[in-house]
Protein backbone atom coordinates (compact mmCIF):
# COMPACT_ATOMS: atom_id res chain seq x y z
CA UNK A 1 0.00 0.00 0.00
CA UNK A 2 3.05 2.17 1.04
CA UNK A 3 4.50 2.02 -2.52
CA UNK A 4 0.95 3.04 -4.43
CA UNK A 5 0.59 5.92 -2.07
CA UNK A 6 4.26 6.82 -3.12
CA UNK A 7 4.58 9.29 -6.17
CA UNK A 8 6.58 6.71 -8.06
CA UNK A 9 5.34 5.34 -11.54
CA UNK A 10 1.80 3.97 -11.01
CA UNK A 11 0.70 0.73 -13.93
CA UNK A 12 -3.12 0.99 -13.97
CA UNK A 13 -3.88 -2.86 -15.09
CA UNK A 14 -8.17 -3.12 -15.91
CA UNK A 15 -9.42 -6.57 -16.23
CA UNK A 16 -12.54 -6.99 -18.58
CA UNK A 17 -12.80 -5.97 -22.42
CA UNK A 18 -16.59 -5.56 -22.75
CA UNK A 19 -17.91 -1.89 -23.16
CA UNK A 20 -17.36 -0.31 -19.64
CA UNK A 21 -14.22 -2.05 -19.11
CA UNK A 22 -12.91 -0.79 -22.37
CA UNK A 23 -14.23 2.72 -22.20
CA UNK A 24 -13.00 3.03 -18.15
CA UNK A 25 -9.09 2.45 -20.09
CA UNK A 26 -9.44 4.76 -22.10
CA UNK A 27 -10.89 7.13 -19.81
CA UNK A 28 -7.26 6.34 -17.72
CA UNK A 29 -5.69 6.40 -20.80
CA UNK A 30 -6.70 9.82 -21.73
CA UNK A 31 -5.78 11.10 -18.04
CA UNK A 32 -2.38 9.74 -18.84
CA UNK A 33 -2.42 11.98 -21.84
CA UNK A 34 -3.56 15.14 -19.69
CA UNK A 35 -0.79 14.00 -16.96
CA UNK A 36 1.44 13.55 -19.72
CA UNK A 37 1.17 17.17 -21.54
CA UNK A 38 1.55 18.47 -18.16
CA UNK A 39 4.61 17.86 -17.36
CA UNK A 40 3.52 15.18 -15.20
CA UNK A 41 4.12 11.74 -14.06
CA UNK A 42 1.38 9.40 -16.25
CA UNK A 43 0.63 6.12 -15.39
CA UNK A 44 1.09 3.37 -17.93
CA UNK A 45 -1.99 1.37 -18.55
CA UNK A 46 -3.05 -1.86 -19.73
CA UNK A 47 -6.20 -3.54 -20.63
CA UNK A 48 -6.61 -7.55 -20.33
CA UNK A 49 -8.96 -9.16 -22.57
CA UNK A 50 -10.20 -12.79 -22.81
CA UNK A 51 -10.51 -12.69 -26.81
CA UNK A 52 -7.06 -12.28 -29.48
CA UNK A 53 -9.47 -10.63 -31.51
CA UNK A 54 -10.56 -7.92 -29.58
CA UNK A 55 -6.85 -7.07 -27.89
CA UNK A 56 -5.33 -7.56 -31.58
CA UNK A 57 -8.09 -4.92 -32.71
CA UNK A 58 -7.12 -2.56 -29.53
CA UNK A 59 -3.16 -2.97 -30.12
CA UNK A 60 -3.51 -2.39 -33.96
CA UNK A 61 -6.59 -0.06 -34.75
CA UNK A 62 -7.34 1.42 -31.35
CA UNK A 63 -10.69 0.14 -31.59
CA UNK A 64 -13.24 -2.41 -29.46
CA UNK A 65 -15.43 -3.46 -32.86
CA UNK A 66 -17.23 -5.49 -30.63
CA UNK A 67 -18.76 -3.34 -27.85
CA UNK A 68 -17.83 0.31 -29.27
CA UNK A 69 -17.72 0.03 -33.28
CA UNK A 70 -16.64 3.07 -34.64
CA UNK A 71 -15.02 4.90 -32.03
CA UNK A 72 -11.28 5.28 -31.52
CA UNK A 73 -9.12 4.93 -28.88
CA UNK A 74 -6.05 6.06 -26.99
CA UNK A 75 -3.44 5.10 -29.20
CA UNK A 76 -1.43 4.54 -26.18
CA UNK A 77 -3.76 2.32 -24.60
CA UNK A 78 -2.24 -1.13 -24.92
CA UNK A 79 -4.36 -4.79 -24.27
CA UNK A 80 -3.06 -8.58 -23.94
CA UNK A 81 -4.54 -11.69 -22.89
CA UNK A 82 -2.03 -12.61 -20.66
CA UNK A 83 -3.43 -12.27 -17.29
CA UNK A 84 -0.07 -12.44 -15.35
CA UNK A 85 1.36 -9.60 -17.80
CA UNK A 86 -1.29 -7.08 -17.27
CA UNK A 87 -0.92 -7.93 -14.00
CA UNK A 88 2.63 -7.28 -13.37
CA UNK A 89 3.71 -4.42 -11.45
CA UNK A 90 0.30 -2.89 -11.08
CA UNK A 91 0.07 -0.38 -8.21
CA UNK A 92 -4.11 -0.57 -8.87
CA UNK A 93 -6.23 -3.24 -10.38
CA UNK A 94 -10.00 -2.18 -11.55
CA UNK A 95 -12.56 -4.91 -12.28
CA UNK A 96 -14.68 -4.50 -14.78
CA UNK A 97 -16.12 -8.27 -15.28
CA UNK A 98 -20.08 -9.59 -14.65
CA UNK A 99 -20.41 -8.98 -11.24
CA UNK A 100 -22.14 -12.71 -10.55
CA UNK A 101 -18.70 -14.28 -12.33
CA UNK A 102 -16.32 -12.03 -9.99
CA UNK A 103 -15.89 -14.60 -7.04
CA UNK A 104 -14.78 -17.24 -9.97
CA UNK A 105 -12.77 -14.65 -11.81
CA UNK A 106 -10.91 -13.46 -8.40
CA UNK A 107 -10.11 -17.30 -7.27
CA UNK A 108 -8.02 -17.34 -10.51
CA UNK A 109 -6.44 -14.09 -9.85
CA UNK A 110 -5.65 -14.67 -6.32
CA UNK A 111 -1.86 -15.84 -6.42
CA UNK A 112 -0.57 -13.47 -9.30
CA UNK A 113 -2.96 -10.46 -8.03
CA UNK A 114 -0.16 -7.68 -6.64
CA UNK A 115 -0.38 -7.82 -2.85
CA UNK A 116 0.28 -4.17 -2.54
CA UNK A 117 -1.81 -3.21 -5.38
CA UNK A 118 -5.60 -1.14 -5.37
CA UNK A 119 -8.43 -3.27 -6.27
CA UNK A 120 -10.88 -0.85 -7.87
CA UNK A 121 -14.63 -1.99 -9.09
CA UNK A 122 -16.51 -1.15 -11.62
CA UNK A 123 -19.36 -3.76 -10.72
CA UNK A 124 -22.96 -2.97 -10.07
CA UNK A 125 -24.78 -5.77 -8.00
CA UNK A 126 -24.89 -8.26 -5.01
CA UNK A 127 -23.52 -11.74 -5.06
CA UNK A 128 -26.31 -14.38 -5.00
CA UNK A 129 -26.12 -16.58 -2.49
CA UNK A 130 -23.82 -14.79 -0.06
CA UNK A 131 -25.53 -11.81 -0.44
CA UNK A 132 -22.46 -9.34 -0.21
CA UNK A 133 -21.83 -6.76 -2.36
CA UNK A 134 -18.57 -6.61 -4.93
CA UNK A 135 -15.94 -4.86 -2.46
CA UNK A 136 -16.97 -7.36 -0.08
CA UNK A 137 -16.23 -10.03 -2.54
CA UNK A 138 -12.93 -8.92 -2.91
CA UNK A 139 -12.22 -8.05 0.31
CA UNK A 140 -12.45 -11.81 1.10
CA UNK A 141 -11.61 -13.81 -1.75
CA UNK A 142 -8.48 -11.67 -2.03
CA UNK A 143 -7.77 -11.53 1.30
CA UNK A 144 -7.64 -7.72 1.30
CA UNK A 145 -7.97 -4.70 4.09
CA UNK A 146 -11.15 -2.74 3.22
CA UNK A 147 -8.36 0.57 2.58
CA UNK A 148 -7.28 -1.49 -0.21
CA UNK A 149 -10.34 -1.64 -1.98
CA UNK A 150 -12.26 1.31 -3.67
CA UNK A 151 -15.18 1.59 -6.07
CA UNK A 152 -16.40 3.73 -9.15
CA UNK A 153 -19.81 4.29 -9.57
CA UNK A 154 -22.07 7.19 -11.16
CA UNK A 155 -24.36 7.99 -14.14
CA UNK A 156 -21.40 6.00 -16.48
CA UNK A 157 -23.20 5.30 -19.58
CA UNK A 158 -20.42 3.30 -21.49
CA UNK A 159 -21.24 4.65 -25.12
CA UNK A 160 -21.59 8.30 -24.22
CA UNK A 161 -18.07 8.43 -21.92
CA UNK A 162 -16.34 6.48 -24.73
CA UNK A 163 -17.68 9.09 -27.21
CA UNK A 164 -15.75 11.63 -24.72
CA UNK A 165 -18.93 13.44 -24.22
CA UNK A 166 -18.57 14.98 -20.50
CA UNK A 167 -19.30 12.94 -17.36
CA UNK A 168 -18.74 12.39 -13.62
CA UNK A 169 -18.59 9.81 -11.15
CA UNK A 170 -17.77 8.85 -7.44
CA UNK A 171 -14.67 7.00 -6.44
CA UNK A 172 -15.16 5.79 -3.24
CA UNK A 173 -13.04 4.30 -0.55
CA UNK A 174 -13.09 4.26 3.21
CA UNK A 175 -9.19 5.50 2.84
CA UNK A 176 -9.74 8.91 2.00
CA UNK A 177 -6.12 9.94 0.92
CA UNK A 178 -6.31 6.61 -1.72
CA UNK A 179 -9.73 8.03 -2.95
CA UNK A 180 -8.02 11.28 -3.74
CA UNK A 181 -5.08 9.37 -5.49
CA UNK A 182 -7.43 7.37 -7.85
CA UNK A 183 -9.36 10.29 -8.32
CA UNK A 184 -6.16 12.31 -9.82
CA UNK A 185 -5.27 8.75 -12.00
CA UNK A 186 -9.07 9.02 -13.28
CA UNK A 187 -9.94 12.71 -14.22
CA UNK A 188 -9.84 13.45 -17.52
CA UNK A 189 -10.52 16.43 -19.64
CA UNK A 190 -14.19 15.11 -19.80
CA UNK A 191 -14.50 12.66 -17.02
CA UNK A 192 -14.91 14.40 -13.59
CA UNK A 193 -14.49 11.83 -10.70
CA UNK A 194 -15.59 13.25 -7.07
CA UNK A 195 -14.56 11.19 -3.64
CA UNK A 196 -16.52 9.63 -0.71
CA UNK A 197 -15.45 7.46 1.47
CA UNK A 198 -19.28 5.83 1.79
CA UNK A 199 -18.25 2.45 0.42
CA UNK A 200 -21.48 0.97 1.07
CA UNK A 201 -24.04 3.27 -0.22
CA UNK A 202 -22.35 4.11 -3.46
CA UNK A 203 -22.50 0.11 -3.97
CA UNK A 204 -25.97 0.19 -3.05
CA UNK A 205 -26.94 2.75 -5.55
CA UNK A 206 -25.19 1.17 -7.60
CA UNK A 207 -26.78 -2.22 -7.64
CA UNK A 208 -30.47 -0.96 -6.97
CA UNK A 209 -30.27 1.06 -10.06
CA UNK A 210 -30.35 -1.51 -11.81
CA UNK A 211 -33.49 -3.12 -10.82
CA UNK A 212 -35.31 0.03 -10.64
CA UNK A 213 -34.25 0.59 -14.54
CA UNK A 214 -35.69 -2.96 -15.46
CA UNK A 215 -39.05 -1.94 -13.77
CA UNK A 216 -39.01 1.55 -15.52
CA UNK A 217 -38.05 -0.01 -18.63
CA UNK A 218 -40.98 -2.25 -18.24
CA UNK A 219 -43.55 1.27 -17.56
CA UNK A 220 -41.95 2.02 -20.95
CA UNK A 221 -43.07 -0.56 -22.82
CA UNK A 222 -46.15 -0.77 -21.41
CA UNK A 223 -47.26 3.08 -22.93
CA UNK A 224 -46.97 4.38 -19.99
CA UNK A 225 -46.39 8.25 -19.49
CA UNK A 226 -43.67 10.22 -17.80
CA UNK A 227 -45.91 10.05 -14.22
CA UNK A 228 -45.65 6.41 -14.18
CA UNK A 229 -42.11 6.45 -14.81
CA UNK A 230 -41.23 9.33 -12.39
CA UNK A 231 -43.03 7.74 -9.62
CA UNK A 232 -40.97 4.66 -10.27
CA UNK A 233 -37.87 6.38 -10.10
CA UNK A 234 -38.77 8.35 -6.98
CA UNK A 235 -39.86 5.25 -5.34
CA UNK A 236 -37.08 3.33 -6.08
CA UNK A 237 -34.55 5.97 -4.91
CA UNK A 238 -36.56 5.91 -1.50
CA UNK A 239 -36.41 2.23 -1.91
CA UNK A 240 -32.88 2.36 -2.22
CA UNK A 241 -31.80 4.85 0.52
CA UNK A 242 -34.10 2.48 2.94
CA UNK A 243 -31.74 -0.33 2.35
CA UNK A 244 -28.08 1.71 2.42
CA UNK A 245 -29.03 3.51 5.45
CA UNK A 246 -29.95 0.49 6.91
CA UNK A 247 -26.72 -1.12 6.16
CA UNK A 248 -24.69 1.85 7.40
CA UNK A 249 -24.93 4.66 4.59
CA UNK A 250 -25.30 7.95 4.74
CA UNK A 251 -28.72 9.27 2.89
CA UNK A 252 -27.03 12.01 1.39
CA UNK A 253 -24.71 9.58 -0.99
CA UNK A 254 -27.69 8.37 -2.43
CA UNK A 255 -28.99 11.80 -3.55
CA UNK A 256 -25.55 12.30 -5.19
CA UNK A 257 -24.07 11.07 -8.55
CA UNK A 258 -23.88 7.39 -7.16
CA UNK A 259 -27.70 7.14 -6.27
CA UNK A 260 -30.31 10.07 -8.02
CA UNK A 261 -27.61 10.45 -10.82
CA UNK A 262 -27.21 6.86 -11.54
CA UNK A 263 -30.58 5.76 -10.99
CA UNK A 264 -31.74 8.98 -13.94
CA UNK A 265 -29.46 7.94 -15.90
CA UNK A 266 -30.52 4.25 -16.31
CA UNK A 267 -34.06 4.85 -16.26
CA UNK A 268 -33.85 7.32 -19.21
CA UNK A 269 -31.40 6.16 -21.49
CA UNK A 270 -32.05 3.71 -24.54
CA UNK A 271 -28.59 2.78 -23.61
CA UNK A 272 -29.14 1.36 -20.57
CA UNK A 273 -28.84 -2.29 -20.89
CA UNK A 274 -31.52 -2.80 -17.73
CA UNK A 275 -33.98 -0.06 -18.83
CA UNK A 276 -33.88 -1.73 -22.50
CA UNK A 277 -34.81 -5.31 -21.53
CA UNK A 278 -37.34 -4.33 -19.41
CA UNK A 279 -38.79 -2.73 -21.74
CA UNK A 280 -38.57 -5.44 -24.02
CA UNK A 281 -40.32 -7.23 -21.43
CA UNK A 282 -43.13 -4.68 -21.45
CA UNK A 283 -43.88 -4.58 -24.91
CA UNK A 284 -44.69 -8.14 -24.41
CA UNK A 285 -42.36 -10.31 -25.22
CA UNK A 286 -41.25 -13.59 -22.77
CA UNK A 287 -38.36 -13.50 -20.47
CA UNK A 288 -36.29 -16.12 -22.72
CA UNK A 289 -36.92 -14.08 -25.83
CA UNK A 290 -35.51 -11.39 -24.08
CA UNK A 291 -32.37 -13.18 -22.99
CA UNK A 292 -32.06 -14.14 -26.21
CA UNK A 293 -31.96 -11.01 -27.42
CA UNK A 294 -29.63 -9.42 -25.52
CA UNK A 295 -26.15 -9.54 -26.30
CA UNK A 296 -25.10 -7.81 -23.39
CA UNK A 297 -25.38 -8.20 -19.28
CA UNK A 298 -28.70 -6.68 -17.76
CA UNK A 299 -26.93 -7.03 -13.98
CA UNK A 300 -30.43 -6.11 -12.62
CA UNK A 301 -31.59 -9.82 -14.19
CA UNK A 302 -29.49 -11.74 -11.89
CA UNK A 303 -28.79 -9.16 -9.02
CA UNK A 304 -32.81 -7.84 -7.91
CA UNK A 305 -32.23 -11.24 -6.54
CA UNK A 306 -29.98 -11.31 -4.05
CA UNK A 307 -30.96 -7.19 -3.33
CA UNK A 308 -34.59 -8.49 -2.40
CA UNK A 309 -32.74 -11.57 -0.01
CA UNK A 310 -30.83 -8.70 1.37
CA UNK A 311 -33.22 -6.35 1.92
CA UNK A 312 -35.35 -8.95 3.69
CA UNK A 313 -32.28 -9.96 5.65
CA UNK A 314 -32.55 -6.41 7.35
CA UNK A 315 -36.29 -5.94 7.43
CA UNK A 316 -36.55 -3.85 4.95
CA UNK A 317 -39.39 -2.92 2.79
CA UNK A 318 -38.60 -3.46 -1.22
CA UNK A 319 -41.62 -3.32 -3.07
CA UNK A 320 -40.52 -2.98 -6.50
CA UNK A 321 -37.37 -4.85 -6.11
CA UNK A 322 -39.97 -7.58 -5.29
CA UNK A 323 -42.16 -7.04 -8.26
CA UNK A 324 -39.10 -7.02 -10.57
CA UNK A 325 -38.25 -10.53 -9.22
CA UNK A 326 -41.43 -11.94 -9.45
CA UNK A 327 -41.38 -10.85 -13.10
CA UNK A 328 -38.05 -11.66 -14.35
CA UNK A 329 -37.95 -14.86 -11.87
CA UNK A 330 -41.51 -16.00 -10.86
CA UNK A 331 -43.73 -15.73 -14.27
CA UNK A 332 -45.54 -12.85 -12.91
CA UNK A 333 -46.99 -10.73 -15.54
CA UNK A 334 -46.25 -7.02 -15.68
CA UNK A 335 -50.17 -5.63 -15.52
CA UNK A 336 -50.73 -8.34 -12.52
CA UNK A 337 -46.78 -6.69 -11.05
CA UNK A 338 -48.66 -3.17 -11.53
CA UNK A 339 -52.11 -4.07 -9.95
CA UNK A 340 -49.90 -5.14 -6.74
CA UNK A 341 -47.96 -2.47 -6.53
CA UNK A 342 -50.75 -0.32 -6.76
CA UNK A 343 -53.05 -2.05 -4.71
CA UNK A 344 -50.14 -1.71 -1.51
CA UNK A 345 -51.17 -0.21 1.80
CA UNK A 346 -51.02 3.20 2.19
CA UNK A 347 -48.07 4.92 4.05
CA UNK A 348 -46.56 8.01 4.72
CA UNK A 349 -44.38 9.42 1.88
CA UNK A 350 -41.11 8.61 3.73
CA UNK A 351 -41.26 5.45 5.86
CA UNK A 352 -38.35 3.23 6.93
CA UNK A 353 -35.25 5.25 7.30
Amino acid sequence: MTEYMSDDKVKVAILGGGSWGTTFANVVADAADLARKSGQEAAEVVLWARRATIVDAINEASENPDYLPGLMLNAELRATTDVNEALEGASVVVLAVPSQSLRANLADLKDVFPRNAVAVSLMKGVELGNLLRMSQVIGEVLELPEEQIAVVSGPNLAREIAERQPATAVVACPHEPTAVRLQSLFKSAYFRPYTSTDLVGVEIGGAMKNVIGLAVGVAEGMGFGDNTKASLITRGLAETTRLAVTLGADEHTLSGLAGMGDLVATCSSPLSRNRTFGEKLGAGKTLEQVVQETKQTAEGVKSSESILELGWANGVDMPITEAVVKMMHHDLSPARALAEFMSRSSKPERYGV
